[in-house]
């Protein structure tokens, strides 16, 4: 009766197991279909050869799809060093260890192996498994046995950092004793297959196990797992060791490569110089919306590289950073743009202080009500380095209800000496410092802050709040408490001791419920208390910005509602800020652009009149040029025009309308002499050439 249900348990767990390989396979038939789509068939021979021969068995799904995609041979060869840059175990040599010992690896595979098989050593399988692993810890040969078939066993250790057990074996074996060694698989092989003289059941796995023990121990050892320290009670094929062979093994090269570069290569190779497209950063980045007391959304964010690398110059250590921060819409339409350089000068005792900490840059901006994409890059101008940030952003309007984003904080500081300006994370008087890790030590205090806009008076007497955090699903502490006893709602902080919490990972999650005890809204977020007692924190670059009430932020949200064309709004925030501060350059720049595109030519030309003279004067004639054009002065337009080319040089818009105000004020040779310039410069303008050779038909 026990054997039976023996044999019946063995049976159920064979078909669990087949079950499990076939969508095992099929899982890494679909992902090999994926990646076929593109096929390298069209690339130059050498960069085919690159990725199908030198990397094939080194670089990820990702690496490879993103290759695919470039369009030229200047952008390979940049990936290509990118590719062994985010390899390189020691950037501070001059040589790249791991590239030299990859390609050690490849000539040996092709010198070694394969001389049973029609192609190359690197083909063949021992010749694929010795560049991804390197030289075994020791091998072991069973080429010459009566009674199986020919095995080299491949033992490794040591390796469990590249995602693999800390030992294991690798079988390979001579199919019926004839042609090249092959990989043996326990589930898709299994010990029959080693044998010469097996005539039983090859489903019956017990059986050729003893017949193989009986006959070379060792190789039986490895004939149904190739783990030793898995357990095989039932005496199965493993499964653990076909998950390793076919998603383990081909993974460990690229286990500890940070692949994302690959992604920004693709993303920023046309926003970035060349020199930089190589040496991308990886980061840890946070974006959070807060919204100030006039109810005006401002995106707040830090963005952390794993490394800043700073220039010496005696005792001075500097660095320059550019940042250029953009937003479009659904549509993929530019709604705000800016770039900022910042200096960075460090003395040798503030060096000191923060050479071994993170960096944190960290800054803000307003943003009008929408859903956005926010495109963030940091660039490096010493070291040539670049990280980046990618975020999607909803601002929502002020007056609906609704419980803000959580912002967990390991450190506070409650009375700012910029709380009367602006600042990433500052909030009334109060600065939070926070992680985008959301790492806390035990002895760490953890301050919640967030928002709920367009609180009801309702709401706010008799509403309250339930904070939770939460252990595996588990509510570990749970507190309530009375929106009406938070002074400074919307705004609300809440401070919480993991004195008594153990190191691991954690949920915090806030409740909002109405006066009748319903739950209206909810938000949470993870966070972690490491066993380490102390973390480091990273040092801070962040510059105050101007309080809310500066005419700056009204003039950035007219700008970003005329760029989303809603002219009324615009409007009302672009004439707000030029009449808060009318001899602002920028400000009555911005305004006078808009009456440009609302053909409100007699205002364009009021506003630039006020600085018609050196040097603001030449960033207006563009401007007042074309405003004197749509009004028929065409001689003034043009001497405008003349003036702008000029002092900047060629503009090809700018030449097509002074050739047009040269036509209409019936100046045909001067006309001609613009348009055949602008075509100079791109040919494939047809209207212009029409006028062209209108002008010439006339002569």
């Amino acid at each position: 009766m026990g054997t039976r249900n023996g044999s019946e348990k063995n049976r159920k767990k064979e078909l669990l197991i087949l079950i499990l390989f076939f969508l095992l396979n099929l899982f890494f038939y679909h992902l090999a279909s994926a990646q076929a789509r593109k096929s390298p068939r069209d690339l130059p021979e050498k960069y085919r050869k690159w990725l199908e021969e030198e990397v094939v068995y080194i670089i990820s799904p990702k690496e490879r799809e993103v290759f695919l995609q470039l369009e030229t041979d200047r952008e390979r060869d940049i990936f290509i060093e990118a590719f062994w840059k985010q390899r390189d175990p020691d950037p501070s040599t001059p040589e790249n260890e791991f590239k030299i010992e990859h390609y050690r690896r490849l000539n040996f595979a092709n010198q070694r192996f394969g001389k049973d098989s029609p192609g190359p050593g690197w083909r063949s399988p021992m010749g694929r498994i010795y560049i991804m692993l390197g030289e075994p810890s020791s091998v072991q040969y069973y080429e010459n046995e009566s009674e199986i078939y020919p095995v080299v066993i491949w033992y490794y250790e040591g390796k469990a950092d590249l995602g693999l057990p800390n030992n294991f074996a690798v079988v390979f074996f001579k199919r019926s004793g004839v042609g090249e060694y092959e990989i043996y698989s326990p589930i898709k092989d299994g010990p029959h297959s080693l044998l010469i003289h097996y005539s039983g059941d090859p489903s019956d796995h017990l059986a050729a196990y003893n017949q193989l023990l009986r006959i070379q121990p060792a190789v039986a050892a490895v004939s149904l797992s190739l783990i030793p320290e898995e357990s095989t009670p039932y005496l199965s094929p493993s499964i653990a060791s076909e998950i390793l062979l076919g998603q383990q093994i081909p993974q460990a090269p690229y286990k500890k490569v940070k692949d994302t570069y690959a992604e920004k290569f693709l993303l920023y190779k046309g926003w970035v110089d060349v020199e930089y497209s190589a040496n991308y950063i990886d980061n840890d980045a946070l974006v959070k919306i807060i919204y100030d007391t006039s109810g005006l959304g401002f995106v707040h964010y830090a963005l952390e590289p794993r490394k800043l690398t700073l220039e010496q110059i005696g005792d001075t250590f500097r660095t320059r950073l550019e940042v250029n921060v953009k937003v479009s819409d659904r549509s993929g339409r530019t709604v705000y743009q800016y770039e900022e350089t910042i200096p960075v000068e460090l003395n040798r005792e503030q060096y000191e202080a923060i050479k071994t900490k993170l960096f944190s840059f960290q800054d803000l901006f307003p943003l009008v009500e929408g859903e956005y994409k926010l495109n963030i890059l940091l660039k490096n101008d010493v070291s040539k380095e670049f990280t980046s940030l990618e975020a999607e952003v909803i601002i929502s309007p002020a007056h609906h209800l609704q419980l803000g984003e959580l912002i967990l904080a390991n450190r506070i500081v409650s009375d700012s000496p910029y709380a009367q300006k602006k600042k990433p994370f500052l909030v009334g008087r109060t600065q939070l410092v926070p992680s985008p890790r959301n790492d806390f030590a035990s002895s760490d205090r953890l301050y919640l802050y967030f928002q709920i806009m367009g609180l009801t008076e309702n709401l706010r007497e008799r509403g309250f709040l339930e904070y939770e955090i939460l252990k595996e699903e588990q509510v570990v502490v749970e507190t309530k408490k009375k929106i009406a006893d938070y002074p400074t709602a919307p705004d609300f902080l809440e401070e919480f001791s993991l004195s008594s919490l153990s190191p691991a990972y954690y949920k915090i999650r806030v409740n909002l419920y109405n006066e009748t005890g319903e739950k209206i809204a909810a938000r949470e977020s993870q966070f972690y208390i490491s066993p380490q007692a102390y973390l480091p924190r990273p040092w801070v670059l962040s510059l105050p910005q101007p309080p809310v009430q500066d005419p700056v932020y009204a003039n950035i949200m007219g700008n970003q509602y005329f760029a989303l064309q809603q002219m009324a709004k615009a409007r009302s925030y672009l004439e707000r800020a030029h009449l808060a501060d009318p001899k602002n350059k920028r400000y009555a720049l911005d305004l006078a652009r808009f009456l440009l595109a609302n053909k409100e030519f007699e205002r364009v030309m009021e506003i630039a009149a006020r600085f018609l003279t050196p040097p603001d004067r030449y960033d207006f004639l563009s401007l007042i040029g074309q405003a004197c054009q749509a009004l028929g002065k065409y001689e003034e337009a043009a001497g405008y025009y003349e003036e702008y080319l000029s002092h900047f040089g060629v503009n090809i818009n700018l030449l097509n309308n002074l050739g047009e105000c040269y036509y209409r004020l019936g100046n045909f040779p001067r006309a001609l002499g613009a348009w055949e310039r602008s075509l100079q410069i791109n040919p494939k303008q047809e209207d212009i050439k029409k006028k062209v050779e209108a002008i010439k038909e006339k002569k």
